[in-house]
């Protein structure tokens, strides 16, 4: 693990606005969660600046608890559906999408004052820098080739059979994001940025024909990408599928789109590959990672892809500068839920320049 990425890594204690009630919450989970006994700790993960993420430890067993940063009346609409991620990965227990297992759902504010929900705490590995530097070439393979396997397999869920056809609505599902992370973005200027009003009149007339095909529909992650997974302490394996607060039935090329849009960012920016010699980190280039995907769901060819390739990229750096912009907003609020949370916002910008050059090539 490099210096860089420490601040992420393990827990510490709960402090500020994240601060609980452990005797409120304990007294709930004695009630509500088999098996559950008390003395508890509770701890904070120090990764993620959207729903905290904390450690439940009893001395039998540990849980994880997700969590809103605060009541329903101080967030942004729509943001923050912890009740979306304890569904969806309910539904997808069983599938060949591993998710952790699901306890209980808490939307009574009265209990800590903001909804949650407990799972099972898993032990692995989560791995934070995607150029992988403890690894050897083979085995940066092995965990590109599972990371794609995994995200084919999520978009090939028979998502009706799992009891999730009301997850998200039916149609238009490019227009209808655009129009939620154009308004999110306005619900959460500080400070004007010029690309991304090009980007809210540019993106709505220039979706292409593949993004309108209606017959294409999956639960989408919304934010899949290697730090959102958990992989087997030793194996090139994923045992948990994590943070699915973004998901929603939607369109599968969005989704993978958004997972490739490492290969455009440098490291400085987002956690990307873009700049890095591929060939001699044994990590795919981006179009045989596309054609590896094709082949597995069959959704689509490269070739098919390419010409509208530069307006999925520009659509998901919009969306990603938009949710920075949430961030922002929330540190200036009080309620962001990590130190790395002013940084993040301070990504906005360059992220929204970065994706009007993808529009200007579209």
């Amino acid at each position: 693990m490099t210096g860089n990425f420490e601040h992420f890594v393990g827990t510490r204690p709960v402090t500020g606005s994240h601060a609980i009630d452990g005797g409120a919450l304990s007294a709930w989970l004695e009630k509500n969660l088999k098996g559950f006994a008390g003395p508890l700790t509770v701890e904070i993960f120090k990764g993620g600046q959207s729903n905290p993420t904390y450690k439940l430890i009893t001395p039998a067993q540990s849980y994880v608890m997700r969590a809103k940063p605060g009541p329903v009346a101080k967030l942004l609409p729509s943001a923050h559906a912890v009740e979306r991620e304890f569904a969806v990965m309910r539904g997808l227990a069983g599938t060949p999408v591993p998710v952790p297992r699901m306890y209980c759902l808490c939307e009574d504010e009265s209990v800590i004052g903001r909804a949650f929900y407990i799972m099972e705490f898993m032990v692995g590995r989560v791995l934070w820098d995607q150029s992988l530097p403890a690894m050897s070439r083979a085995q940066r393979e092995e965990i590109y080739d599972e990371m794609n396997r995994v995200i084919s397999a999520l978009h090939a869920v028979k998502f009706a059979e799992r009891g999730l056809t009301s997850y998200g609505k039916p149609g238009n599902y490019f227009e209808r994001q655009i129009g939620r992370w154009s308004k999110q973005y306005l619900a959460s200027i500080t400070q004007p940025i010029a690309e991304m009003d090009r980007l809210i009149e540019w993106l709505p007339a220039h979706i292409p024909g593949i993004a309108r095909d209606e017959s294409m529909v999956s639960i989408v992650h919304g934010d899949f990408r290697l730090d959102n997974l958990m992989f087997h302490a030793n194996e090139p394996r994923v045992i948990a599928v994590l943070d699915w607060e973004l998901s929603t039935l939607g369109h599968p090329l969005a989704d993978f789109s958004y997972h490739c849009m490492a290969w455009h960012v440098p490291a400085s920016l987002s956690r990307g590959i873009g700049g890095l010699d591929l060939a001699a980190l044994g990590i795919p280039k981006e179009s045989d990672y596309i054609r590896r995907y094709c082949e597995r769901t069959g959704l689509a060819t490269p070739e098919s892809l390419q010409g509208d390739w530069n307006f999925f990229l520009a659509y998901n750096m919009f969306r990603i500068a938009a949710i920075l912009q949430g961030i922002a907003k929330r540190v200036e609020a009080g309620t962001a839920s990590s130190a790395q949370a002013v940084a993040s916002g301070a990504g906005a910008r360059p992220m929204a320049e970065l994706a009007w050059k993808y529009a200007q090539q579209a």
